[in-house]
């Protein structure tokens, strides 16, 4: 059975947003439609506008989402209006006597600029960073393909400590090829990154989790300047001429039809939240299965470095940021 596919792209303009659907709304769609609109309550938005020109079908969840949603909108002061839905859309509104509370009148349409410009954000879709193809920065989460990037903070993530390890349990690939065993030393790992500087954690989801990818930044100053992170800031230097990067400690991604691009995705996200210009993990001379996953999303082996503290010498892999490093920006 092939699974519906819904991209959406939001665009703010003052306190309104205009919210671009493309693709299907069904049972696999419906819950990322729902979390998108609820985020743009949470974030204070008081008109709602949703563009349907480019969404083929909409079943009865979708629509109660709708109707859901407008509700909740009048009760704290805004509004939730759709623009342009199909032929099936509206007979489906009519039947179901929806017409009026949802269906914008065609004297109040979306703005023609706007609505042109988002559709052509939404055919070219965000770039692997996570940000819209235009160079915009869109706020809260980044949806493409009917997933959800997303950065959690710290209480997000003692909330989703579960999922996170559940996912740990099932992982194709992490930083060090290992499998995780013990959930117990999954959550033990996370616990001591997060108490980094800087540490930043970024989960992709469908329905459910799908990935995670965290790290951390090592540079000159701060926390780079102790023990461990000191020597590996100085190697590191020495190999790339890079004195600042993102250490990345942990990716984890599901069993997923597109898990070799939610692992780039993740990473090259991560880079770009934390204005670092490389990604540098370590790997065990003899972990060929971490080797491949790695160098699959185009990382680039520099080879084993000597001098770190350990029994073994390990291997650095790097990856740069695509396109132009935060300095440039």
């Amino acid at each position: 059975m092939l699974l519906s596919r819904l991209d959406i792209h939001r665009r703010d303009r003052g306190e309104g947003a205009l919210v671009t659907l493309a693709g299907d709304i069904g049972p696999a769609t419906a819950p990322l439609l729902r979390t998108s609109l609820e985020q743009c309550l949470r974030d204070g938005v008081t008109s709602i506008d949703v563009d349907l020109t480019t969404v083929g079908s909409c079943d009865a969840r979708g629509l109660d989402i709708f109707l859901s949603m407008s509700q909740r909108a009048g009760r704290v002061h805004a509004s939730l209006r759709l623009h342009h839905p199909c032929a099936q859309i509206t007979r489906l509104l009519a039947v179901t006597g929806s017409t009026s509370p949802l269906l914008a009148a065609p004297t109040d349409p979306v703005p023609p600029a706007v609505s042109h410009d988002l559709l052509e954000t939404a055919s070219s879709g965000p770039s692997a960073d996570g940000s819209p193809a235009s160079g915009h920065p869109v706020p809260g989460p980044v949806l493409k393909d009917g997933i959800r990037l997303r950065r959690l903070t710290r209480q997000q993530i003692e909330g989703l400590e579960e999922d996170i390890a559940d996912l740990a349990m099932a992982s194709v690939a992490d930083t060090h090829g290992e499998s995780l065993q013990d959930r117990g030393e999954c959550l033990r790992r996370l616990a001591v990154s997060a108490r980094r500087p800087g540490f930043a954690l970024l989960v992709a989801e469908t329905t459910g989790l799908v990935g995670w990818a965290y790290g951390f930044p090592v540079g000159p100053s701060g926390s780079g300047r102790r023990g461990f992170d000191r020597l590996l800031q100085e190697s590191i230097q020495r190999l790339t001429a890079c004195a600042r990067f993102l250490v990345l400690t942990q990716v984890v991604t599901h069993p997923h039809p597109q898990r070799r691009d939610i692992a780039r995705r993740l990473q090259q996200r991560l880079l770009t939240d934390r204005h670092a210009a490389l990604g540098v993990v370590l790997l065990h001379p003899a972990d060929r299965a971490g080797h491949a996953a790695f160098e699959s999303w185009g990382w680039q082996n520099m080879g084993e470095v000597v001098g770190l503290p350990g029994p073994v010498a390990p291997c650095v892999l790097i990856l740069p940021l695509e396109g132009p490093s935060p300095t440039d920006r």
